[in-house]
């Protein structure tokens, strides 16, 4: 089920409206799946309906990305005010305390919830905030030069390259292992997604100071890791089992930065492993 919703956060400066779009399916423990920069919460969907099987699934739009608005000027894209923003999002819907998976951007800001013990347990694939400086430029100078990619490419250029194999791999190949397994609409969705997204640049302008230092106590951390990450390497896997050594870090064979459409099966069931 496809939603949108407004509701109140407190910032800085004062008490601000914000609207998220979201989709809600299944029944069961809560779930909030959190996408990457650029991306929608479409980056889900290979896993969706496997979760819903179990639990209440609720995938969204973050602030400035999909369907949902970008946060208004003055106020920052840090992860205080986007994770206040998705406290305030789950309790509007009328969730207490979710299970929360990640990734990339969606993986850090799920460690940040658990830290700030707003979510009952956190899955992270790919987290980002575990980077070396140099690692961080590699990273974000990929991220810009994909969102130029996009931005330089009409949409009907875009749907020509997505009916091939070969077309698709230059379209997604940076963030998927499979890129073959992603279907043509999905493919011109979120390279559009990435084009539009209003939230990209203040993003990640607010992540260059950004590293995840603090360990998470009292609620279970699984971290996946795709083997063939070429995004954020996986060497920084390494770095997250050291800051929370009490996570369960899992390799994720065959996968790439975004695993769920590389494997499903693998993914999904981390997720549920995870929020057991």
């Amino acid at each position: 089920m496809a939603a949108e919703i407004s509701f109140a956060v407190e910032t800085a400066d004062g008490s601000r409206t914000l609207s998220v779009h979201y989709e809600r399916r299944g029944s069961g423990e809560p779930l909030l799946l959190l996408h990457g920069i650029g991306h929608h919460w479409q980056a889900w969907e290979p896993v969706m309906d496997i979760l819903a099987t179990e639990r209440d699934v609720v995938a969204v739009d973050l602030p400035g990305f999909g369907a949902s608005p970008a946060l208004p000027d003055g106020v920052p894209y840090s992860l205080g005010t986007v994770c206040a923003a998705l406290s305030a999002f789950c309790a509007a819907i009328g969730i207490e305390r979710p299970h929360v998976a990640g990734n990339s951007l969606g993986g850090l800001l799920a460690l940040e919830l658990g830290r700030d013990k707003l979510v009952r347990s956190v899955t992270a694939l790919s987290p980002g905030g575990f980077w070396s400086r140099s690692e961080r430029v590699y990273a974000f100078g990929l991220l810009r030069a994909m969102r130029v990619g996009a931005r330089s490419m009409p949409t009907p250029m875009v749907e020509r390259l997505s009916r091939s194999v070969v077309g698709r791999a230059a379209l997604v190949s940076t963030i998927y292992a499979r890129p073959a397994r992603r279907s043509p609409e999905a493919a011109v969705a979120e390279t559009c997604a990435l084009r539009e997204a209003a939230g990209f640049h203040r993003t990640l302008a607010a992540g260059r100071e950004v590293l995840f230092t603090d360990d998470v106590r009292g609620i279970p951390v699984t971290i996946g890791w795709g083997a063939k990450d070429r995004l954020l390497l996986r060497r920084q896997g390494v770095r997250a089992k050291q800051v929370v050594p009490g996570a369960r870090l899992v390799r994720l064979p065959g996968c790439g930065h975004v695993p769920m459409s590389d494997d499903p099966a693998l993914v999904a069931r981390l997720l549920l492993d995870g929020s057991r």
